[in-house]
């Protein structure tokens, strides 16, 4: 009997750690997939077809952002036009890693919150989804930036003629209270190979293989807004490096020969690159070992 009634408590045991269990992923899905929160001021666009509130999104500062000024004032006037209620361009930022790009795209948010600005991430995977979305946001008062970082497409994917359905091709016009600002590394989005470029009749049994190629610079080109960022010279790296070093608190002088500058170019030799973030990285690496060394 002993033993029946140990296997019994077991028993309901796990019964009320399974039903807790279960209340438990009730409270998260009604969390995922309840009402929408129209009162934040972050969104992102989940796998489950759902648009989450980001409750803390990250707060840039744009005076952060140095060696880029020319990308920063088009960036912000044409979304200054947006906010208006103005003609504005969809904005595609390309170039060299750590240069600033997805930065400026988000510092945009804390800029122009107040003035109805909202922004909304999606994944590359996702832009399968993006006339859902779009269908979603059409009625809404707010002002929507639909953000894709990192874009870029694969050979085969078929994802971004969703995309380029919504940038300019869509029988369906496109809300003026969205537009799309997307990163990528690549201008023309897509892979492009050398053997695409030779005067030959036919490229892996596509015959009319310029054809194919037109159709992946056209993505890149629905973009009425390009903008360019490539990675800084010595100089200007230092520059950039003495003002995140100022920024937090250090004096930092160019052209006075000064321990940082060593230490700086250093740092960006082993990561093979000078940029922004690469000399933030080292601004904050340097003034946190020299405020634990006092």
């Amino acid at each position: 009997m002993k033993d029946s009634d140990t296997l019994q408590d077991i028993a309901k045991q796990l019964s009320r750690l399974a039903e807790a269990h279960e209340a438990q992923l009730a409270e998260t899905r009604h969390a995922i997939d309840g009402p929408i929160n129209w009162n934040a001021k972050a969104f992102r666009w989940r796998d489950n077809g759902r648009l989450q509130a980001i409750d803390s999104p990250q707060s840039l500062e744009l005076d952060r952002l140095h060696g880029i000024a020319r990308q920063k004032a088009q960036l912000i006037a044409n979304t200054r036009q947006f906010l208006a209620r103005a003609p504005a361009n969809n904005a595609l930022l390309w170039g060299a890693r750590g240069t600033g790009k997805s930065s400026l795209i988000k510092a945009l948010l804390p800029m122009f919150a107040d003035e109805g600005l909202r922004m909304i991430e999606v994944p590359t995977h996702r832009l399968v989804d993006l006339p859902d979305l779009v269908a979603l946001l059409a009625e809404r008062p707010e002002r929507f930036i639909v953000f894709s970082d990192d874009l870029s497409f694969e050979s085969g994917d078929g994802s971004y003629k969703a995309l380029k359905a919504v940038l300019d091709g869509s029988l369906a016009a496109t809300p003026d209270n969205i537009l799309i600002y997307a990163t990528s590394n690549r201008r023309h989005l897509m892979p492009e190979f050398q053997s695409e470029n030779q005067a030959t009749q036919t490229l892996d049994s596509e015959i009319h293989h310029g054809e194919a190629v037109e159709e992946k610079i056209s993505l890149s080109e629905r973009f009425g807004l390009w903008l360019s960022f490539y990675a800084f010279d010595q100089q200007r790296y230092l520059e950039i490096a003495a003002k995140h070093l100022n920024a937090f608190g250090l004096t930092a002088d160019i052209g006075v020969e000064q321990p940082w500058e060593r230490a700086a170019l250093q740092w960006a030799l082993a990561r093979g690159n000078r940029s922004g973030r690469t000399a933030e990285q080292f601004a904050r690496d340097w003034a946190g070992q020299t405020a634990t060394d006092i």
